[in-house]
């Protein structure tokens, strides 16, 4: 009669410790989220590496990030917490939503309306960590390297749930001291006389960021910038015109619009990888953003002033 091969034996409670690491990348802020000291989150590692026989860290001294074996690991121990959770909640013990949730979108977003935003969220989800990270490429949610990512476009990768959550307005805008020695444009035609602020084209890597070229292409750019936070600033202290959303020209009172009419609207894409959805933070937070949005319309299209 053949063997029977033996399964790997490990301790359950030592997948609390792998999701901790997994989500802080570090062992100081693993030990930090479960309370505990950093000596004992390592060793839980090492311990449950050692019993299934993998390694499921890459270590470096930025930080913890996860092998092939480890990510395979990830999907199966996050549907565990999940079932953990529906467990509690099947017998009325559930408590508060908790954990860190890595958010992705574009620097403006991100930065000058999310981030407004979360104050909000803190306090409505006390116990949830929100990380933000800003960046020009569309990250790899199925890797882990965000679990919520909203996108100017509909980002398209397996296994992704991805809804539209919201629309907002970009427009001319321009400061005040800029047209202190030029005349105002009074039609599309007088904008060949003007300075414009955009991006740099061959550092944009999303089609939707083109929303100059949507309804004018300039003669004369005297500044470019991948960055959408460096073209608010240089607008704003009078350099030239500048094609902005309405979340984004908000922030100073000083810009004025430019042809109001010359406009371009772009959609709000709201992307979680399948296996995360059902996870409690993750849906406290992609609930969140669909309402906060939902409730912003008017704003984000332009049309009403910032809600207080």
């Amino acid at each position: 009669m053949a063997a029977v091969k033996a399964q790997p034996r490990y301790d359950w409670n030592d997948i609390v410790y792998f999701l901790a690491v997994a989500r802080q990348k570090n062992l100081a802020r693993a030990a930090k989220a479960l309370k505990v000291d950093h000596t004992t989150v390592g060793r839980r590692i090492r311990e449950l590496e050692r019993s299934l026989g993998a390694s499921l860290f890459k270590r470096s001294r930025t930080g913890f990030t996860l092998t092939e074996t480890g990510l395979r690991l990830l999907q199966h121990a996050e549907g565990m917490e999940n079932q953990a959770n529906a467990l509690t909640e099947a017998v009325g013990a559930g408590g508060d939503a908790g954990g860190a949730v890595r958010i992705a979108t574009m620097e403006g977003m991100g930065s000058l309306y999310l981030t407004t935003c979360f104050g909000a969220f803190r306090r409505q989800y006390p116990g949830i960590q929100i990380e933000l990270i800003t960046d020009t490429r569309t990250l790899d949610l199925t890797r882990r390297e965000a679990e919520v990512f909203v996108s100017f476009n509909r980002p398209v990768g397996r296994r992704l749930s991805t809804r539209k959550i919201g629309e907002f307005r970009v427009s001319l805008y321009a400061a005040e001291a800029y047209f202190a020695d030029r005349p105002r444009p009074t039609s599309a035609r007088d904008l060949d006389e003007h300075d414009f602020i955009d991006f740099i084209d061959e550092y944009i890597h999303v089609r939707e960021n083109r929303w100059l070229s949507d309804i004018f292409r300039p003669a004369h750019v005297g500044f470019r910038s991948t960055s959408l936070i460096a073209q608010y600033v240089s607008a704003s202290s009078g350099q030239g015109i500048a094609m902005l959303p309405s979340f984004v020209a908000a922030h100073n009172p000083a810009l004025i619009p430019v042809l109001p009419e010359l406009s371009t609207v772009r959609d709000v894409w709201l992307s979680v990888h399948e296996d995360l959805v059902h996870i409690a933070r993750i849906k406290a937070v992609a609930g969140f953003l669909e309402k906060r949005l939902a409730a912003d319309r008017g704003f984000l299209l332009g049309e009403t002033a910032p809600r207080g």
